[in-house]
């Protein structure tokens, strides 16, 4: 499937993401910030199908002109948006994991911080699940994306496998992609409509840490729920 040029500009998501480049003021940031949170309450409201940029300058209270200073089309402040939503959650609650050097604790605040950053931007997720359908450019990002989960855990791997608490026999790479993808498809089935779960998220996050940790050959003490 092709992607969607409509804006006859970019043809691939970092285009999306440079063709304006970062305001070099304050107020500039501020303007361009209020054009993304506007933007990302018009999509997760209307679908972004639906919306439409005269929707986007109304809930940023600005006209048509200031939007297209800063975007040059529905396409780019989605990928704005979208970007957002992918710092939220490849780095959340990076601070306070990294305080432990207990491997199984790591892993279990990471997948607890992931799973309320996906709770944060679960119907921004349903939307990207949409556009990608439709768009290599998103596609592309979300190839992306999942390639930065991967590396960023298979390193974590390997570094467990170099102190002799995993599996050394496991490839890194292969299993850092099975175990996040288990996490992903997780979170997403968790929230999605035809799930019909009817037990804590606290439990789902119990679930997953004990998952990774015995798939990595770790020894697991019972987590208890907070």
């Amino acid at each position: 499937m092709k992607s969607s040029t409509a804006s006859g500009g970019a043809t691939s998501y970092d285009e999306l993401l440079a063709a304006h480049g970062r305001p070099v003021t304050a107020r500039g940031e501020r303007t361009r910030a209020s054009l993304v949170a506007a933007a990302r309450a018009v999509f997760e409201r209307d679908g972004y199908l639906d919306s439409r940029l005269v929707d986007i300058t109304a809930e940023a209270k600005c006209s048509t002109g200031t939007f297209y200073t800063y975007f040059d089309s529905k396409e780019e402040v989605l990928a704005a948006v979208l970007e957002e939503a992918q710092r939220d959650m490849l780095h959340p609650g990076t601070g306070r994991i990294e305080k432990s050097d207990d491997p199984v604790a790591v892993i279990h605040a990471s997948n607890e911080a992931y799973f309320a950053a996906f709770a944060r931007n679960a119907r921004l997720m349903e939307l990207f699940d949409q556009i990608v359908l439709v768009d290599d450019r998103f596609r592309e990002m979300r190839r992306q994306r999942n390639a930065a989960f991967v590396s960023r855990n298979a390193k974590a791997i390997r570094d467990l496998q170099r102190r002799g608490l995993a599996d050394r026999d496991l490839d890194a790479d292969v299993a850092s992609r099975a175990l996040s993808s288990m996490v992903s498809r997780l979170a997403h089935s968790f929230h999605s409509d035809l799930d019909e779960a009817d037990f804590p998220v606290e439990q789902l996050v119990e679930t997953a840490t004990r998952l990774w940790t015995n798939a990595l050959g770790l020894t697991t003490p019972r987590l208890e729920a907070d």
